[in-house]
């Protein structure tokens, strides 16, 4: 008996010294195989929802876009809009209040709003998804910046007829010295301020007719800037502005 238990834990010993190490290569090896890859199955959401921008800068008198994104939408859902400055409009839908449209979901990825012309500051805009009950199923937040209109330049100063007439003058005075430049330079100012008697002795220093003169000899005629500056005068109501440009004819 006591011979038969020894060599039954002899062989015993011997099985586990051959076998033990190739039990554990192989735990090893299954260990360190690769795993197949499972890609994440997307969560996806059964309730509908609205995407719209959080901000939207504009300015007044101008349309902008406005695009609404909705999903899971019940048939025969639309969209409320609220909160739109007072006279702004949008490209589909129609008004039910003042500030307020409904808008069907065909026309929600190309919607526009035409802003008005005086309108600046913040508007806060409530887009609510709707379904055909008239129930309100999720609603989202767009706030409209929209920026002051440009600033307008100062008008222009009324028209000093007084002052006009004492450049004429001394343009005058420098065209009888032959002093031609200095002259042309009083008479433009005189005519930029709307004397259309400036404007005609301007064009007169380049029509060869007009130049035709002793202190006036060598001064070299421009047809084209004479007809510029008499139609000028013609524009600012001289009476015989007209007639000359009918003398230069096509030159």
């Amino acid at each position: 008996m006591k011979d038969a238990t020894q060599r039954r834990r002899t062989c015993h010993g011997a099985w586990c010294r051959i076998f033990a190490p190739l039990a554990l290569a192989g735990l090893v090896c299954l260990a360190l195989a690769p795993v197949p890859y499972r890609p994440a199955r997307a969560q996806t959401s059964d309730r509908p929802y609205i995407g719209i921008a959080r901000s939207i800068a504009a300015r007044p008198a101008t349309r902008v876009a406005f695009p609404i994104e909705v999903g899971q939408v019940p048939r025969n859902s639309f969209v409320r809009v609220r909160g739109l400055p007072p006279m702004a409009t949008l490209s589909e839908g129609h008004a039910i209040a003042s500030g307020v449209w409904a808008v069907p979901l065909s026309a929600l990825a190309d919607l526009t709003i035409t802003l008005p012309a005086t309108m600046a500051g913040r508007a806060d805009v409530i887009v609510t998804l709707v379904n055909p009950d008239g129930l309100a199923l999720v609603e989202a937040k767009c706030t409209l910046v929209i920026a002051g209109p440009p600033a307008q330049p100062p008008p222009p100063p009324p028209f000093d007829r007084q002052r006009a007439l004492q450049l004429l003058e001394k343009g005058n005075e420098q065209l009888v010295q032959g002093l031609v430049a200095s002259a042309r330079q009083l008479y433009e100012l005189a005519a930029d301020m709307g004397l259309a008697e400036a404007a005609m002795a301007l064009a007169a220093t380049y029509d060869a007719a007009e130049l035709d003169r002793p202190h006036l000899r060598g001064v070299q005629p421009n047809p084209k800037e004479a007809r510029r500056w008499y139609e000028r005068a013609h524009a600012l109501g001289a009476y015989d502005a007209k007639r000359r440009l009918e003398r230069l004819g096509g030159s």
